[in-house]
């Protein structure tokens, strides 16, 4: 773990939970593609970067997820480094405890506040085309959260964050985290049709071929949509219908796993409703989802 692995001239990983970034600049200077879970993700990062004489100019995040953001304020504290975020990222970057908050739906008890759930809060500022290295393209990937970026470095190598998972986590996991359903199968879709020298996405192997993988999580999205649309046959509230998605897909339930595959299930009953296929009624003071 926390293994520097070279994919191009200028292009690496740095291989973690989430794998992260690192892109060279010149002979001296690299950047960062999001900074790892925590403090000590960041001491590792610190400690490849001094082991290889390198400078970090700046971290860029893919999004906000803690995750992803986790080593900011350790690595900006001893490096001063910039820390760029795209758009509603940077304030839930800034104000971490945006996330616990936006995935329980309400002020988040302790058991939400902790590190997987809320990093530390850091300096962000907001990424934008200006702030990017020279020849970088930042490319758009909506869905799994809010305003999620990708990046291709000049050398060819396209940075994926978190717009898909590997086929041993979805075949285990099932579910996994979607905010935004409509726009992350349209980022898959686009995803397919790309080309580059090599894939790095967070939580899949590096590869020279997308597609298929791509693919395989956007089947995955329409088989979970048609067990939702099943459960709803009869009208149900959504305790009942998280209930029987855990119990059929053997998933263990706890207060990290409620809101995060809860979010999720909620943001495909609201993708269901708005293209018709699923309605609501109101029925002793409980919202129901029935099938059309």
């Amino acid at each position: 773990m926390y293994e520097l692995i070279q994919v191009s001239e200028m292009s690496y990983y740095i291989q973690s939970p989430a794998k992260i970034g690192l892109v060279k600049l010149n002979d001296t200077d690299v950047c960062l593609i999001d900074s790892g879970n925590d403090k000590d993700a960041g001491r590792k990062i610190r400690q490849i970067l001094d082991a290889n004489g390198w400078h970090l100019t700046a971290i860029y995040n893919t999004h906000s997820n803690a995750d992803h953001i986790g080593g900011n304020k350790y690595l900006q504290g001893q490096t001063g480094c910039k820390i760029y975020a795209p758009g509603i990222e940077c304030n839930f970057t800034r104000h971490p405890i945006l996330e616990p908050s936006f995935l329980y739906g309400g002020y988040p008890c302790k058991d939400l506040k902790h590190k997987f759930l809320m990093a530390q809060e850091s300096d962000a500022e907001y990424l934008t085309k200006d702030v990017v290295p020279d020849k970088f393209e930042m490319i758009n990937l909506p869905g799994h959260f809010f305003d999620m970026v990708g990046f291709r470095t000049p050398d060819n190598v396209i940075y994926l964050a978190d717009c898909l998972s590997s086929r041993e986590t979805l075949d285990k996991y099932q579910i996994g985290f979607i905010y935004d359903v409509a726009a992350y199968i349209q980022t898959l879709e686009m995803v397919k049709s790309l080309t580059a020298k090599m894939f790095i996405p967070a939580h899949a192997a590096a590869t020279a071929n997308i597609s298929e993988l791509a693919q395989y999580n956007i089947d995955k999205v329409y088989q979970i949509a048609e067990k939702m649309i099943d459960i709803c046959s009869e009208p149900l509230c959504f305790e009942i219908i998280l209930q029987r998605l855990f119990a059929d897909y053997a998933l263990t339930m706890n207060f990290e796993q409620y809101v995060l595959v809860g979010s999720t299930v909620r943001s495909y009953l609201a993708w269901l409703k708005d293209t018709g296929r699923l309605d609501v009624e109101f029925e002793n003071n409980m919202l129901l989802w029935k099938r059309i």
